[in-house]
């Protein structure tokens, strides 16, 4: 009999050159594991040919599942797709660009059933081929450290497996900006996490621009942080009492 159900959620924006090899790393793991599973790769209105790869697979492979968008909603959003369409017990988000590497779900599964509720990928070493990328990286991990009142693991995406009951609370908190390694720290669930080697995408260009990144950080600092709040109190009091002076 096999053992508990896992749910792969794949978000996908112009992947074609990936989806072929991801899939067949990802079978690769399920033989030699042997669980039931589920993948839903979330197609977020790719202008590839990703949707059309992921139909033939899916057509041959009954475990294999997707979602199309209609327009672009971004990488968060089409996460938080699939974990509202997945049915596993055991829940993992990873994406399709080969940086992240399968195999450790093996890993994951293995902690996860010790006890904890989340098990997160932390990043030993990225070997992001741009020097400006890696310095931003680390640069917002610092800021959002210093200035957030809750602790969000540092040096992590969100390459992670998860218990459904954490998914269930997850999909209750309704933001529209979403940064869901913050949400699902702010939640609280008994975490750990397994340490990797970040690889650099395997083909084709990133789906996150500079600006996306940069709206991607600004979203996780506000919503994690009233230091921008305080700011604006501060900002606005400043003004108020320059004024009261320039009308007296």
């Amino acid at each position: 009999m096999k053992e508990a159900k896992i749910s792969v959620i794949i978000p996908v924006f112009n992947e074609e050159l990936n989806i072929g090899t991801l899939y067949a790393r990802i079978k690769d793991v399920f033989v030699k594991f042997d669980v039931n599973h589920e993948l839903i790769f979330v197609i977020d209105n790719s202008r590839d040919a990703s949707l059309k790869i992921i139909k033939e697979l899916a057509i041959k492979d009954p475990s294999v599942k997707y979602i199309d968008f209609s327009r672009n909603f971004g990488h968060q959003v089409a996460v938080s797709a699939g974990l509202e369409y997945c049915s596993g017990e055991y829940v993992v988000i990873i994406d399709a660009d080969l940086q992240d590497p399968p195999e450790l779900i093996i890993d994951m599964y293995e902690k996860i059933n010790k006890g904890f509720d989340v098990v997160y990928a932390k990043r030993r070493s990225r070997k992001d081929r741009s020097v400006v990328k890696k310095a931003a990286y680390k640069l917002f991990y610092k800021i959002l450290a210093a200035i957030s009142q809750i602790e969000i693991p540092l040096d992590t995406g969100d390459f992670r497996m998860m218990k459904k009951n954490v998914v269930d609370e997850l999909l209750k908190m309704q933001e529209s900006n979403k940064f869901l390694r913050g949400q699902i720290a702010w939640l609280g669930f008994n975490q750990t996490y397994v340490e990797y080697d970040r690889d650099v995408r395997a083909a084709g260009e990133p789906g996150y621009t500079y600006y996306k990144l940069f709206r991607l950080a600004l979203d996780g600092i506000i919503s994690f942080s009233n230091m921008p709040l305080r700011v604006a109190t501060i900002m606005g009091f400043f003004v108020f009492l320059l004024s009261l002076i320039i009308i007296l």
